[in-house]
């Protein structure tokens, strides 16, 4: 079976150049991008608040965060056909305009349904600003000018998921929770005024006819909507000990191994997975969905820590991450000018390396582990990050014809968002069952026959009797106290698990690095081999 024929094959692709400043169209659609990045992040931290406006529990509250993942999840795979089918520019446009537009009307949501509808979308028109983003930028940048285009693009993708809890917390802390989605709509007004002037498309990217496949639509629609489901429910649900969550899964089970079925076979799909057979651009959808686990992953955890067991507020559990999307910010610059020097492959390799012995690191932590030392350790899992975004992207793409990036840039977006809520999902699933296996761990020095409870439960027991009550209700205090202790050390055991599964998973990818092709960027010259 031959892949499918890609439409404008014919058209003369050396002679076009954009009529604008390629930079500028770079940082426009960068910012259109790091506006939607940024708002899947930044309602975390007000669903509390959300919930409490509007007068509903805080389990009713995160379908405002599942819808929006649902819609976004749907729409990220069918991007490229959407674009083709309405023109990028013009489809890229819609998807601006109307993500500020149900920004507004989210912040103005008078009760939970309607905040919810809102929501969906919000997740419909900003599933297409990630993909066409990046397809924009590899048209307006020659093969060799990538790595640096790549460089503002991780901006968006890696900085605004560790900005977001902060930015949540201060505006919600500061206004209310209605301003983390009033805060987009000037945002959007000006990248909307900003794209209309400066982006243009190219001609193998206009507007054309194209069939609607209606069941690959259908079956990617059944797969991907109930996959979310399963990982933004899946916790609270208890996963499969809930009918829901099993329904969910056999659905998702059904609607993905359907579509990537009927996608192979169809003659036009609404998706060319034969795209996959490039050996570059498969490896770095492996790489990039590895590298989107561990980020989302430790973005949800070090904050998730810092304000269970340490006590932190939500504005200070965020000011943690700050410091290490600064650090990458300073650190690609240095990366991008490495890429010309140095194979892709071995700056990939050194950047799952720098995670792995992060990770390594963070798993120390200890219940009275300091903000410093918390910062120190973001800083670290930083630093990696930094060396694998741009080398990742740029590889993936370097060998991609021009006809099929907008399935390339849809499927590669997919891949790391997916993996992210995967990695946020595994996460959170595994802190809950370490905490439980270490509470039945430590539960064996529980007893008054352990030397040093025996001593501890003496010292609790002295300092309540101090504090004036009786033996006997001090004795019982002390028990509970105890209590606590065991279950803030098992938790903080659970943390060190997981922290140390992302440093294994990051090792594990370094090997996997090698199956890049042996190229270097050289300036002035597209990527060459070794």
């Amino acid at each position: 079976m031959s892949p499918p024929e890609s439409p404008g094959a014919g058209v003369d692709e050396k002679n076009w150049r954009p009529s604008h400043n390629p930079w500028l169209i770079a940082i426009v659609v960068t910012l259109a991008a790091f506006m939607e990045i940024l708002d899947t992040t930044i309602v975390n931290v007000s669903l509390p608040h959300i919930a409490g406006s509007l007068s509903s529990s805080y389990d009713n509250a995160t379908w405002a965060l599942t819808s929006y993942l649902i819609a976004n999840g749907i729409v990220l795979t069918v991007s490229g056909w959407l674009a083709s089918r309405f023109g990028r520019k013009r489809y890229f446009l819609i998807c601006v305009i109307m993500f500020t537009v149900t920004s507004l009307l989210c912040g103005l949501s008078q009760n939970l349904p309607q905040l919810i509808v809102f929501r969906l979308l919000q997740g419909l028109f900003g599933g297409g600003l990630q993909p066409n983003q990046q397809s924009i930028i590899l048209d307006t940048f020659p093969p060799a000018r990538r790595g640096a285009a790549f460089g503002i693009t991780a901006i968006a993708t890696i900085v605004a998921p560790i900005l977001g809890p902060t930015l949540g917390g201060i505006i919600t802390d500061d206004l209310t929770w209605r301003w983390v989605f009033f805060v987009n709509v000037p945002v959007g007004i000006l990248a909307a005024f900003a794209i209309a002037a400066l982006v243009e498309d190219p001609p193998w990217a206009k507007a054309r006819p194209r069939s609607v496949d209606f069941i690959g639509l259908s079956l990617i629609t059944l797969g991907l909507g109930c996959l979310q489901i399963v990982l933004d429910r899946g916790e609270d649900a208890d996963w499969f000990s809930s009918p829901l969550i099993r329904a969910m899964a056999v659905l998702a089970g059904v609607g993905l191994l359907g579509a990537v079925t009927w996608l192979l076979s169809a003659r036009r799909p609404v998706v060319n997975l034969f795209v996959l057979g490039n050996r570059d651009f498969a490896v770095g959808s492996l790489m990039i969905a590895i590298m989107a686990f561990i980020l989302y992953s430790s973005a949800v955890l070090i904050p998730q820590v810092s304000q269970q067991i340490l006590g932190y507020d939500a504005t200070h559990a965020g000011l943690i991450l700050s410091p290490g999307g600064v650090a990458v910010v300073f650190l690609i610059p240095i990366v991008g000018r490495v890429m010309k020097v140095v194979q892709t492959r071995f700056i990939v390799a050194t950047g799952f390396t720098i995670m792995g012995l992060a990770f390594v690191y963070s798993s120390r932590i200890t219940p009275d582990v300091s903000f410093d030392t918390l910062v120190s350790m973001r800083l670290a899992q930083a630093a990696g990050l930094a060396f694998l975004f741009v080398p990742i992207s740029t590889a993936a793409y370097a060998t991609m014809t021009r006809q099929s990036q907008g399935d390339a840039t849809a499927l590669f977006t997919l891949f790391r968002n997916l993996f992210g809520s995967i990695g946020i999902s595994v996460s959170t699933a595994l802190i809950t069952s370490r905490t439980q296996v270490n509470s039945g761990r430590l539960a064996k020095y529980d007893t008054p026959l352990h030397a040093p409870f025996r001593i501890l439960q003496d010292q609790y027991t002295r300092a309540i009797e101090a504090l004036g009550h009786t033996a006997s209700a001090a004795q019982h205090l002390a028990v509970g106290r105890l209590y606590q202790v065991l279950r803030t050390q098992a938790s903080m055991l659970a943390y060190t698990d997981v922290f140390m599964m992302c440093a294994w998973l990051g090792f594990a990818a370094v090997p996997l690095a090698f199956l890049f092709s042996a190229t270097k960027r050289v300036a002035g010259a597209a990527p060459v081999a070794e």
